[in-house]
């Protein structure tokens, strides 16, 4: 199937790993220009250099005002928006403090706020674009162990729908996207952890966690990377154009009922 993304100008934030790597290099496959993004200059340009397809790479913590400055005045004219940056970790709420909840936001949704303001009013003036936040099944199944990266998740999807009310009657779409549990790095490493304090191996791990963690799932696996970047490849094209406001799970069946 051709997407239709030949030429179009993609931005992915936080993706020179994981699952923002991994949209990067559908998108990139499908033709799109992408502009690859991560904090280092080393990762950026190893990360783009894999991907090809004529891929190149912006260094910078976009959850700097300043460096997202930079982005948009280097790269003015995006068609395509794909919010990924993001941090996690578990912690118990007593132990939250404040600085941790304004972290929380400040990286995994004022970023992609920030972004989107600035690169939208280009797309009206083109009467076309694609804003998409990389949410999570955490933004409504909210996670006791950690309920600050829940909140930041679910305002992902408010602020998406509300963006995406903004938009009607244009060419743009503005949605959010909910991965299940993904095999991105942060993950691998949490379970080779837990398998070596536990003296366990890795795929006992992973079928205790599926049993006891996220037993909805119907999947029973962690979701590749893959899977998540050809599902917002699709969403980011023009034949995803009735899709709009839409918080789009791609979860592994682990949300029940209609949401």
């Amino acid at each position: 199937m051709d997407l239709q993304l030949k030429d179009k100008l993609a931005v992915v934030s936080g993706s020179t790993a994981g699952i923002g790597y991994a949209i990067a290099e559908a998108l990139a496959k499908e033709g799109a220009r992408v502009i690859v993004n991560g904090r280092t200059q080393s990762a950026v340009t190893e990360a783009a250099s894999k991907i090809g397809h004529g891929a190149v790479g912006f260094a910078g913590d976009l959850s700097d005002a300043a460096k997202a400055a930079d982005l948009v005045r280097k790269y003015p004219d995006v068609d395509i928006l794909v919010n990924n940056l993001g941090i996690f970790e578990p912690k118990p709420f007593e132990e939250i403090p404040d600085d941790d909840w304004r972290r929380f936001f400040d990286v995994n949704v004022l970023s992609g706020v920030r972004l989107a303001r600035a690169f939208l009013p280009g797309m009206r003036r083109r009467d076309w674009g694609r804003i998409i936040f990389i949410s999570s099944e955490s933004g409504i199944q909210i996670p006791a162990e950690m309920i600050h990266y829940g909140m930041t998740k679910s305002a992902q999807i408010s602020v998406a729908r509300g963006i995406a009310e903004t938009l009607a009657g244009t060419r743009i779409t503005c949605n959010s996207v909910l991965p299940g549990p993904t095999q991105s790095r942060g993950v691998t490493e949490f379970v080779d952890q837990m398998a070596q304090a536990n003296k366990m191996s890795v795929e006992q791990v992973q079928k205790e966690f599926f049993q006891h963690v996220r037993p909805t799932s119907l999947l029973k696996r962690f979701i590749t990377p893959e899977e998540v970047g050809a599902f917002v490849a699709f969403v980011a094209s023009p034949l995803a154009a009735a899709t709009n406001g839409a918080a789009l799970r791609v979860d592994g069946g682990v949300l029940k009922g209609a949401y």
